[in-house]
């Protein structure tokens, strides 16, 4: 195919409201303000084009969320958009002194690690109870759940979390949640709004 053509592609209904959908699951991710969604969302509603809606996608991870496949238009399926997050900290940053967004970004990322061990440390002890327990015949199997204290105690030692920084995360984790949470509506309210503008049913 012709460059011209994949520039002029006319849009379907149901492929303009796919680019709407990953437009909000960006908002969602907090890629985008509120003026910016508003503004690329009006772009991708009232687009006839394919390339009409490129700048829409302008800066956003994976790039327009439509390909032209054997001249026809295919929807990208939205895979993974998760939130922005910054870099790992390099060896220089680690010695210099942080500002307080990136001691919530490195206490956000331990905290995520310590999830995971907990739940990996969990399962591998509540295993060995069951075999001990089960299948040794052991009376005093019961031990390691006390043993489970130490166990969980260690990845916090060796990464530094304490107690504050464990209440920091799951506020973190809330206020997090509550964000997506209301973007995630405000995203719906916008794209239903905008479908019903573009619905001829509706005028």
């Amino acid at each position: 195919m012709d460059e011209p053509d994949r520039e002029d592609l006319l849009l379907s209904d149901d492929e303009r409201m796919h680019a709407l959908n990953v437009i909000g699951e960006h908002y969602a991710a907090g890629r985008l303000d509120g003026t910016e969604f508003y503004d690329r969302s009006e772009v991708v509603a009232s687009a006839r084009t394919l390339d009409a809606i490129r700048s829409a996608f302008r800066g956003l991870p994976g790039g327009l969320p439509l390909e032209l496949v054997d001249g026809h238009l295919r929807k990208i399926p939205v895979s993974g958009i998760t939130p922005a997050t910054r870099n790992g900290d390099t060896v220089a940053s680690r010695t210099a002194s942080r500002s307080p967004e990136e001691e919530l970004s490195s206490l956000r990322r331990r905290g995520d690690l310590i999830e995971t061990l907990d739940g990996a440390i969990f399962g591998v002890t509540l295993v060995t109870f069951l075999v001990l327990q089960l299948i040794v015949g052991w009376d005093y199997a019961w031990v390691v759940w006390p043993s489970l204290v130490l166990t969980l105690s260690i990845p916090r030692m060796i990464l530094r979390f304490g107690d504050t920084d464990e209440e920091i995360y799951e506020e973190l984790k809330d206020s997090e949640a509550t964000s997506r949470k209301k973007r995630l509506h405000e995203a719906a309210n916008r794209i239903h709004e905008l479908e019903t503008k573009q619905d001829p049913e509706q005028i």
